[in-house]
C-alpha cells in the first residue's frame, strides 16, 4: 500500500520532535499552609520525566534532585527553628515553577487509628464551643481519605487547611486538643495529619509484605489467603449476583406490602477493599504520607483487635516498629491511648478480651519512646464512642509535654510493680512516677479481685496502706495467689494517682490469655 506524502511529511515532523515532557507533580502533602517539622531535615519530594534536574528553594537555601527512572526525586531541607513567619517553598523544574505559599515550621503529628481517634469534634458534648474558638492561624490541618487497597498509593485528595470554626467541626477531636494544648503551651505552629479510619484492625495499617513474611503471623495471612481466595472465587460472584436478584424481588414485595425495606446483601469487595485487609491501610492511607517529617504519632485503635488479644501482644509493637522504619526518622515518639471501659459491668470477677488487649498494650511499652493514656474512667457501657474525648487528649499531650518537650507535669499513670503474699493477704506495690494512690469517692480501693491456687477470682476489698501500696484481701481466700486490678471489658474501679491519672489495669499471674488460639484453623 502507498503511504500519502502528507502522512510521510508528519511522520518525519514528528520523530524530530523532543519527546514529550511528564509534567512537575507534588503529592498532596505538600500544599499550600502545610506545616514543617522544626529541628528536621523534613524530606521534599515529587515526580518529573526520569532524569530531569529539579531545583527546590526553601528559607534562603537552594537544593538540587534528578528525577530517578521512575520519575521520582527527593531532597532533604536543612532543619529550621520554629518560625510562625510565612515562608515560600519554590520547585522548578525545566520550565515549570511550582510555588507552595503560607509554609510554618513549628510541631507535627499524627491522629490515627479507629473510630475514635476520627470521631469529630462536632461529634463531642462541647464541639460547639470549641469549632467556635478554633481561631489560630498558626494551627493546621490535612485529612488523608480513607482508600482501602493493596496497590501501594503515593498520593492523596486533600490539602492543608488553617484550621477554623468551619473546618474544625469535621477533625479528629483527640487530634485538634491534643494539638491546641501543643499550640497553645508551646507557642509554635502546629501541623495535624488525620489518617483515622473507624472499625479498622491493626493488621491493616501494616505493609502486606511485611506481615506475611513474619513467622509469628502465619495464621492471620493463611486465614486472609482463604477468605481472598473465597471472596473472589467465581461461586462467591454468582452467590452475590443471585443475592441480589433475591433481595430485588423481596423489596418491591416489602414496598407493595408497605413494610419495612430488606436488607441489602454483603459485597464480597466491601472486605476487599474495607479496612480489615492485612496491607490495606497501610498501601491506601499511610503510603501516600510516607517520609513527610514528623514529630510523632498518638494512636486510638485496638476494639476491632480485642478478640484476639493474643495475637495483638506480638502485632501492635509490630505495628510502632515498622512504621518507624518505613517513616526513616529513627523511633518517632508513639502514644496511645489504652482501650476505655465499655459493655456491661461484670457482675463476678473472671475472664475478659478487653483486659487482655489493654494488657498487650501496658507491655508494649517496653518499646523505646513511647506513651500509654490510661482511660478506664472515661467510657461509656453502651456505646463504644465515649463523647469525652477531652480528658484523653490531655493525657496524651502531657507525655509529649514532658518527653518530647522537656516541660514538668504528672504524665503516667501508676503501674503495677511488685507484689507480696503476707498471710491471707497481698500487698501489692505500684510505681506512682512520683506521685502517690488515691481512692476516687470512698476511701476503699474498688477494683481488686484474688485467688487462691484453685483460680476462682473473688472481689476483694482494697486498703491503701502506704503512698504506693494497697493490701488486698478476702475472707475466703485464706491463702491467696495472685491479684487483678480494673480486669474487665468495664471495670468498676477507683484508685487514681494523686494527680488525678488512673491506675492501669493489671494482673499478677501468667495464667493462659483466653484469646490464645486453641487450634489452627482449617483451611
Amino acid at each position: 500500500m502507498k503511504i500519502p506524502r502528507p502522512l510521510i511529511a508528519l511522520a518525519l515532523v514528528l520523530a524530530l520532535l523532543p519527546p514529550a515532557r511528564a509534567e512537575l507533580k507534588l503529592p498532596a502533602i505538600f500544599s499550600d499552609h502545610m506545616v514543617l517539622q522544626q529541628k528536621l531535615a523534613n524530606p521534599v519530594w515529587g515526580w518529573d520525566t526520569p532524569g530531569t534536574a529539579v531545583t527546590v528553594s526553601f528559607a534562603g537555601q537552594s537544593y538540587a534532585a534528578t528525577a530517578g527512572a521512575d520519575g521520582r526525586w527527593t531532597v532533604k531541607l536543612a532543619a529550621q527553628p520554629a518560625n510562625k513567619t510565612s515562608q515560600t517553598l519554590t520547585i522548578v523544574s525545566g520550565a515549570a515553577r511550582c510555588e507552595i505559599k503560607d509554609v510554618l515550621i513549628g510541631e507535627v503529628w499524627m491522629c490515627s487509628g479507629q473510630s475514635n481517634m476520627q470521631w469529630s469534634v462536632g461529634q463531642t458534648y462541647t464541639g460547639d464551643l470549641e469549632g467556635a474558638g478554633a481561631r489560630r492561624p498558626h494551627f493546621r490541618i490535612v485529612s488523608v481519605p480513607q482508600v482501602g487497597t493493596q496497590d501501594l498509593k503515593t498520593d492523596f485528595k486533600g490539602k492543608w487547611e488553617v484550621a477554623d470554626p468551619a473546618n474544625v467541626k469535621n477533625f479528629s477531636a483527640i487530634g485538634y486538643i491534643y494539638g491546641r494544648y501543643l499550640h497553645d503551651i508551646l507557642d509554635v505552629p502546629v501541623g495535624l495529619i488525620d489518617n483515622a479510619w473507624g472499625g479498622s484492625a491493626a493488621e491493616a495499617w501494616v505493609r502486606r509484605e511485611t506481615i506475611e513474611n513474619d513467622p509469628r503471623f502465619a495464621l492471620l495471612m493463611a486465614n486472609t489467603r482463604q477468605r481472598e481466595a473465597n471472596l473472589t472465587s467465581e461461586k462467591s460472584k454468582v452467590d452475590f449476583a443471585k443475592a441480589l436478584a433475591d433481595q430485588k424481588i423481596a423489596a418491591e414485595k416489602t414496598k407493595a406490602e408497605k413494610k419495612s425495606a430488606t436488607k441489602a446483601p454483603a459485597d464480597p469487595a466491601a472486605w476487599l477493599t474495607g479496612n480489615a485487609r492485612p496491607g490495606n491501610i497501610f498501601a491506601g492511607v499511610v503510603n501516600p504520607t510516607l517520609g513527610y517529617g514528623l514529630k510523632g504519632v498518638i494512636w486510638y485503635q485496638g476494639e476491632s483487635n480485642a478478640g484476639r488479644a493474643y495475637e495483638h501482644a506480638a502485632l501492635f509493637p509490630f505495628l510502632i516498629e515498622q512504621w518507624r522504619k518505613e517513616q526513616g526518622q529513627g523511633d518517632f515518639s508513639f502514644y496511645w491511648a489504652q482501650l476505655a471501659d465499655f459493655k456491661a459491668e461484670a457482675t463476678t470477677p473472671g475472664e475478659s478480651d478487653w483486659a487482655e488487649l489493654r494488657e498487650t498494650q501496658t507491655k508494649t511499652l517496653s518499646l523505646p519512646n513511647t506513651g500509654q493514656a490510661v482511660i478506664t474512667d472515661l467510657g461509656e457501657a453502651r456505646d463504644i464512642h465515649p463523647r469525652n474525648k477531652y480528658d484523653v487528649a490531655s493525657r496524651l499531650v502531657r507525655w509529649a509535654l514532658v518527653k518530647d518537650y522537656g516541660l514538668k507535669f504528672p504524665y503516667r499513670s501508676p503501674e503495677y510493680q511488685s507484689m507480696t503474699v503476707a498471710g491471707d493477704k497481698i500487698v501489692v506495690t505500684l510505681d506512682c512516677f512520683g506521685s502517690t494512690l488515691r481512692a476516687f469517692d470512698v476511701t476503699e480501693a474498688r477494683g481488686f479481685a484474688i485467688c487462691g491456687a484453685d483460680r476462682v477470682w473473688r472481689w476483694a476489698a482494697g486498703k491503701i496502706t502506704g503512698p504506693n501500696q494497697v493490701e488486698v484481701s478476702h475472707p475466703e481466700v485464706p491463702a491467696p495467689v495472685a491479684v487483678r486490678y480494673a480486669w474487665a471489658d468495664n471495670p468498676v474501679c477507683n484508685l487514681f494517682s494523686a494527680d488525678g491519672l488512673p491506675v492501669t489495669p493489671f494482673r499478677t499471674d501468667n495464667f493462659e490469655m483466653t484469646t490464645k488460639p486453641k487450634a489452627a484453623a482449617k483451611l
